[in-house]
């Protein structure tokens, strides 16, 4: 067990749960968008839902969509320096049988109508569990440097990805694939054990049948994208 999981995180705000965690769900979707986003829409879903004002949630979820760490002391301001950017977003509560008291789905949209969607849970300590992106069931935490890969279902691509992997000496740790539909669009989450070089990114991206490939790091230091 990690200290931070019985301390918490590093953080402004009162709950490690509805700020640190809301936080970096809002920092994780900002950097999945992988531009700058403009607009947001953020439903919030259990505890989030009731306790959302009083505990900052949406403050820190925004503060994250802005780029801001959960320890930024920026982050109480966070709605009024959204509003400064003239960056644009809503919140609403809604009902979600069976999910994390702890639940947000947020719709990030960039200047070129580029989006994402991700339903992401704030498990305690600052930890978060993102089980959507982009209407397909997912299983990551960001607790690993992660990569994201969107791509065709078509013979020989999960194949291909794992010799470029491992020509460029990174180690699979966790593979998860999302397949709605046999031939369609799918999707490739694989968390590593290590930096995986920019390299390495632009021969995954270069391959016919990706569609994308999003590189997000676990560090703080780290940007998030090669």
């Amino acid at each position: 067990m990690n200290v931070l999981d019985i301390i918490g995180p590093v953080m402004i705000g009162p709950s490690s749960s509805h700020t640190a965690g809301a936080c970096r769900i809002g920092y994780i979707t900002r950097k999945l968008l992988a531009q700058e986003p403009v607009s947001a829409e953020i439903d919030l879903a259990g505890s989030f839902a009731k306790t959302y004002r009083g505990h900052g949630t949406d403050r820190a979820i925004v503060a994250g969509i802005l780029g801001m760490r959960p320890d930024d002391l920026r982050l109480p301001n966070s709605l009024e320096i959204a509003r400064e950017q003239g960056f644009v977003y809503r919140f609403r509560t809604v009902s979600l049988p069976r999910c994390h008291p702890n639940t947000a789905i947020i719709r990030l949209k960039a200047a070129d109508g580029t989006s994402v969607e991700v339903e992401a849970a704030s498990i305690g300590g600052g930890n978060v569990l993102v089980t959507r992106l982009n209407g397909m069931e997912s299983a990551f935490a960001g607790q690993c440097d992660t990569l994201i890969i969107p791509h065709r279902d078509t013979p020989g691509v999960i194949a291909t990805v794992s010799q470029i992997l491992s020509f460029s000496g990174t180690n699979i740790g966790n593979f998860k694939l999302s397949r709605p539909a046999k031939g369609r669009l799918a999707m490739m989450t694989i968390e590593v054990d290590s930096l995986v070089p920019q390299e390495t990114i632009r021969a995954l991206r270069a391959l016919p049948n990706v569609e994308n490939v999003v590189y997000l790091q676990a560090k703080p230091e780290d940007d998030g994208h090669a």
